[in-house]
């Protein structure tokens, strides 16, 4: 049986992975919740970063999904990102996971699960359902203990 590690990508996966870890960071030191995101495109190029940028833009919707597909956007000249994958940190939640969907994403790679509004996989899964009109290739739990452990640490201190 093959393991996560075993995935042809897996080392591809990591970095992106990191990268996005390290934007979480950023975000968790400016008092956001820390959650990053990277948007490359079929050649492994980057082309988008996003933060969760809610408090500081004053915005419900700058998750950091959000922001980085709309950067992508931008950079590519196009909504159509069927050529793109998105690495986060967090299983999106629905908004996002509806971002991605009309975004047309190639693959999304996330790290860890969320048990309270992971709309992907873990509470809900929006990409298999009968309102998704697009097929989305996912590979959930790349570096999920970093992931959710960098998230258990940042709410730990604020409580």
């Amino acid at each position: 049986m093959l393991t996560l590690a075993d995935h042809p990508d897996y080392q591809t996966h990591c970095r992106w992975m990191r990268r996005a870890i390290a934007l979480a960071a950023s975000a968790g030191a400016a008092g956001e919740v820390p959650v990053g995101a990277v948007v490359v495109d079929a050649t492994n190029t980057l082309i988008a970063e996003g933060e969760n940028r809610r408090e500081r833009d004053r915005d419900p919707t700058a998750h950091a999904e959000v922001v980085a597909l709309r950067t992508a956007g931008q950079a590519l000249n196009t909504w159509h990102l069927n050529h793109c994958t998105l690495y986060v940190t967090l299983e999106p939640c629905p908004m996002c996971t509806g971002a991605v969907l009309l975004a047309r994403l190639g693959r999304l790679v996330y790290g860890a699960d969320d048990p309270k509004a992971g709309a992907v996989r873990t509470v809900a899964n929006l990409p298999d359902s009968a309102c998704s009109n697009h097929r989305l290739t996912v590979l959930p739990g790349i570096l999920a203990a970093d992931c959710q452990q960098q998230l258990q640490h940042w709410f730990r201190q604020r409580r």
